[in-house]
């Protein structure tokens, strides 16, 4: 009994491609999976790619799944993805055809549990400490009695009006409200903006520039807070130029701005506290001051003029002052006369001695010794140009006698070579007569030239009826062709020794 393999079996079951079955599948897993909320740790993050995407995975103990966020989904995202970070993704499963795998398209991401944000904020802490965002050697001081307060925060809120309530109680100041959302998405935006424009403002501006700016939120759960933990929030309050007091929450409530702020204030109210005095507190304290510098004043002015009234008493007469000195110029007095009968003698001894050098060095003296020298120096000039126009003369005269032999002895060379080149002339003159047509036609010969002057080379060149001149030694004449001409019969060569002799030379 045959039997069929099973490969060649008929079947119903229908035929897919692998198109038709990616499609298929991507379907079912998009329709049974269109909502999901994934728990997981991110692992193989490396930031947005070239078109703006970003790659990972997520994975527990056991398994791991690949993740995908799209350009526009990524720049909208609150919490962006870690390395590490434990986190709830919530999206829709599909499929890469590309890769026949399953993958889990992120619409949002949140950090799983109050741990993990805790654990967040560490990380970033310590890593904005390392940058020295934190040191204390970057705080400003605060200004005591700043003539106007920049205030960042909700327009709307209690916390306003409680700064406000406070300052109009201790020292009434002008205040900019910058507003700003306090919590959402563009909260750390929009904070940043408001402390960055507040330092933007110039000084003399139509705007007042403040002197101090107070950064303000009320209390409320650390998800409320993360807009003041952010990066863009913390940089922007390190880098302003003007003081700057943190406010944010309540006084066991701390985030980031709390570290890079220049002073931080347990609340809002705490925070108008710290920027101004009390008015009245200052008003006695200047009063007060005030009195005791009246005091010290008056104590100052007593113990000055008792002083002064004792040094008068101290101070000595007038005469006991002048007595000494009037002493002093009368000895000087006896004392001067002598002194100046000394002194001329010594300068006329000292003239008298300058009057002897001067006539040593007199310019009559000087003047001599130069004459005597000047003629010294003629007469070695004279002698030297004697001597030097004799051995010029004898050099002249030996080189004229050179001259006259060099001139004899090139006027006998020209004359010799004269000579020879005069008989080399004749020769090469003898040898040209010899072999020119002149010569040719003294021993009987031809030329024959046509009407146009060509020279006649052979017997076909001569047509009936043409007119030929005929040229032979001792002149031409013309001559009509009346019949063709035949070549003569070449003749044979006689053998070399057997030539007749003639005068002319063998040209071969």
């Amino acid at each position: 009994m045959d039997t069929e393999s099973p490969d060649t079996l008929p079947s119903n079951a229908p035929e897919w491609s692998v198109s038709d079955l990616s499609g298929a599948l991507k379907r079912t897993l998009e329709d049974a999976f269109g909502f999901v909320r994934v728990r997981g740790e991110i692992s193989g993050y490396r930031g947005p790619v070239a078109s703006g995407h970003v790659y990972f995975s997520l994975k527990d103990v056991n398994a791991k799944i690949d993740a995908v966020i799209w350009k526009g989904v990524f720049g909208r995202l609150k919490t962006r993805p870690q390395e590490g970070l434990e986190v709830i993704a919530t999206g829709k499963i599909t499929t890469f055809a590309g890769k026949s795998s399953y993958q889990i398209v992120i619409d949002s991401l949140e950090l799983a549990g109050a741990g993990a944000l805790m654990a967040l904020l560490e990380e970033r802490r310590k890593r904005l400490a390392a940058e020295g965002l934190f040191a204390e050697e970057r705080k400003q001081l605060i200004p005591y009695l700043p003539r106007v307060i920049g205030v960042v925060t909700s327009p709307t809120g209690a916390v306003i009006r409680d700064i406000l309530h406070r300052l109009e109680d201790r020292f009434p100041r002008h205040v900019l409200v910058w507003p700003v959302r306090v919590q959402g998405e563009t909260s750390a935006a929009e904070v940043a903006a408001a402390i960055n424009g507040f330092n933007a403002l110039p000084v003399g501006g139509r705007i007042p520039r403040p002197d101090v700016i107070i950064v303000a939120r009320g209390g409320g759960s650390l998800e409320d807070l993360m807009g003041f933990n952010e990066e863009i929030v913390v940089r922007a309050a390190a880098n302003s130029q003007i003081p700057l007091v943190s406010a944010v929450g309540h006084e066991t409530d701390w985030t980031l701005i709390d570290h890079a702020a220049d002073l931080r204030a347990p609340t809002p109210t705490g925070a108008a506290e710290k920027v101004v005095p009390v008015r009245a507190e200052l008003m006695a304290m200047v009063a007060d001051l005030s009195r005791r510098q009246a005091g010290a004043m008056r104590r100052l002015s007593d113990r000055r003029r008792g002083d002064l009234r004792a040094l008068a008493r101290a101070l000595p007469g007038p005469e006991a002052v002048l007595s000494a000195p009037r002493q002093r110029l009368d000895l000087a007095a006896t004392r001067l006369a002598p002194a100046l009968a000394r002194n001329a003698r010594a300068h006329e001894m000292r003239l008298a001695g300058v009057a002897q050098r001067l006539g040593r060095h007199s310019p009559t003296a000087r003047l001599a010794g130069y004459a005597a020298r000047l003629d010294g120096l003629s007469n070695r000039l004279r002698a030297g140009r004697d001597a030097l126009l004799r051995a010029e003369r004898l050099r002249v005269s030996r080189a004229g006698e050179r001259v006259e032999d060099l001139a004899q002895r090139a006027a006998r060379a020209f004359a010799q070579n004269i000579g020879r080149r005069r008989d080399r002339l004749g020769s090469l003159w003898a040898l040209v007569r010899s072999l020119g047509p002149d010569a040719v036609l003294a021993r009987g010969y031809a030329l024959v030239r046509d009407e146009a002057g060509t020279l006649l080379r052979g017997v076909a060149q001569a047509q009936p009826g043409h007119l030929l001149s005929v040229q032979v030694s001792d002149g031409r004449f013309d001559v009509t062709v009346a019949g063709g001409g035949e070549a003569p019969p070449k003749a044979a060569r006689l053998p070399r020794k057997e030539l007749p002799k003639t005068s002319q030379g063998d040209l071969f």
